[in-house]
């Protein structure tokens, strides 16, 4: 996942009808593949004439561990993004150590079996599903919290571990690790690193890589890797660590994570809730604090649409005190002065701006901002996207979203991260089919980001739902080198195919 607001309401076969690449997705109707046992482990499967050969190895090597029942297939099929594969996969296998990944890893390349590595399923890009054909490799039950050194400031961890739970239990020790995604109690470390998530935080602390100083990662063929350092510096060699964050799995899987803790926050957190009379004022404030050296630890910008949405959703009544709506905090030294600061900037830039009355309100209105996922679901079906442009630029964005909104008849909720500049524009459609005008207006919007110099993707990744724009950011020259980086990790392109990377046949032109 993922780094973003998750919901349980997940449509599916939406995304599966662009008419420049073949549909290659479909509903949720699999089923699973021989009898099982009630844990939902194969029964006799290896004498089984019709079971894959994949299937049978790996059964004979995990037993239990292999899950070929219909459930587990079905739940593999698709991620929080609604996006669903054509068929189940040929099994699922719940790893709960490093040997295990190992041996997924050798008895798929031995059999030329295609392994999709995933976490918690929180993903919003497609990028960890898995189709006919492959194997799921499960990383949920690897949730051991290995070590924690005060001294060092570091932990080592599983890629299962949950954020919330990992935080609840470095607490006790006053320590915290930063990346705060939306859906932070319910997605996972390797998955924050596979897709180098961000979150609510960002704005102070950065992204997952800025928490991340070294990895253990299973290469296709089985081999076990040490990337990165222990040590606080370490420049010997190539970043192999940088270079697995934010890969999405089509490089390795990742196995150990060594994590970067900070102290934990103590003394006041100011709050402030400021409302405008429009998004661009808002978006122009939250620019202002950026340029008076002002540093919050959040600031999320909610337009109108989404303050209306998230208002009913939680019952948090913010309508009617403005068109669109900033929420700040401070931490920290000198957070309250930081917090008067940021208020005088933002009056200055139009705003009606107010400290939450105590903790528990301040607690209430961060609660509501991390709702805003499932509060779009409540409107219809929700194509939540992901793009990040430079800061100075986020009310042209936001300008830009509205023209597009307007011109092609769509409606496009839109919240950010206004730290830095990372903007969910929301496609909310009926029915399960993403209509054309959605997709018009969708590559409009992602082509304008790219031109004010920002990105397709600032946390969610590229996964299957954004790799036909990749060329228009890379170009044609870096999309090159970066499928021969792929190669030289994977060389039978066995890891996660057909994710971020285009299949050649289907690999659009690039438009630079």
């Amino acid at each position: 996942m993922t780094s973003s607001d998750t919901t349980d309401q997940r449509p599916h076969d939406r995304f599966d009808k662009r008419p420049d690449e073949r549909p290659d997705n479909r509903p949720v109707t699999g089923t699973g593949r021989g009898a099982t046992t009630p844990d939902g482990a194969a029964a006799d499967a290896g004498s089984d004439e019709q079971t894959p050969e994949v299937v049978r190895l790996l059964l004979e090597a995990l037993g239990a561990k292999v899950r070929i029942d219909d459930a587990s297939l079905t739940r593999a099929r698709t991620d929080e993004s609604g996006h669903a594969t054509d068929a189940p996969p040929l099994a699922v296998v719940e790893a709960e150590d490093v040997e295990d990944v190992q041996a997924v890893c050798r008895i798929c390349t031995a059999t030329g079996t295609p392994i999709v590595s995933r976490g918690a399923g929180t993903g919003l890009a497609g990028g960890a599903i898995g189709g006919a054909g492959e194997v799921v490799l499960s990383t949920a039950r690897m949730n051991r919290v290995i070590e924690v050194s005060p001294e060092n400031r570091l932990a080592v961890v599983q890629p299962g571990v949950l954020n919330g739970a990992l935080n609840a239990q470095l607490a006790e020790q006053g320590l915290w690790w930063p990346p705060d995604p939306a859906s932070k109690d319910i997605s996972s470390v390797g998955g924050n690193i596979a897709t180098n998530a961000g979150g609510l935080l960002c704005a102070k602390y950065g992204v997952t890589r800025e928490s991340v100083l070294a990895l253990k990662v299973v290469l296709a063929d089985g081999t076990l890797i040490s990337v990165g350092h222990r040590t606080v510096k370490g420049v010997t060699g190539l970043d192999l660590c940088a270079l697995m964050i934010g890969s999405e799995g089509v490089l390795g899987v990742i196995v150990e994570c060594t994590l970067k803790l900070r102290p934990a926050i103590t003394g006041p957190v100011p709050t402030i809730a400021a409302f405008f009379d429009d998004v661009e004022a808002a978006a122009h404030a939250c620019s202002a604090i950026t340029a008076a050296h002002l540093e919050p630890a959040i600031m999320e910008l909610l337009d109108e649409q989404i303050l209306a949405a998230v208002s009913a959703h939680t019952g948090v009544d913010l309508v009617g005190r403005g068109r669109a709506y900033v929420l700040l905090q401070t931490d920290g030294a000198g957070a309250e002065a930081t917090a008067e600061q940021i208020r005088a900037v933002l009056e200055e830039n139009g705003a009606r701006a107010e400290f939450a009355d105590d903790p528990a309100e301040a607690a209430r209105l961060v609660e509501v901002r991390r709702q805003v996922h499932p509060a779009m679901t409540r409107l219809g079906t929700a194509l939540i996207e992901d793009v990040a442009v430079p800061r100075d630029r986020l009310a042209a964005m936001y300008r830009k979203i509205a023209e597009i909104a307007q011109r092609h008849d769509v409606v496009i909720p839109t919240n950010a991260h206004a730290g830095d500049g990372n903007l969910h524009p929301t496609f909310i459609f009926s029915g399960d089919e993403v209509p054309q005008p959605v997709w018009d207006a969708a590559d409009e919007l992602f082509q304008y980001a790219i031109e004010l110099g920002g990105t397709l993707t600032g946390e969610h990744g590229v996964g299957i739902l954004k790799r036909r724009w990749l060329g228009d950011e890379l170009g044609t020259d870096q999309l090159a080198l970066q499928r021969r980086i792929k190669a030289a990790f994977d060389p039978d392109g066995l890891l996660n195919p057909g994710k971020v990377f285009a299949p050649a046949e289907q690999a659009p032109a690039n438009r630079r």
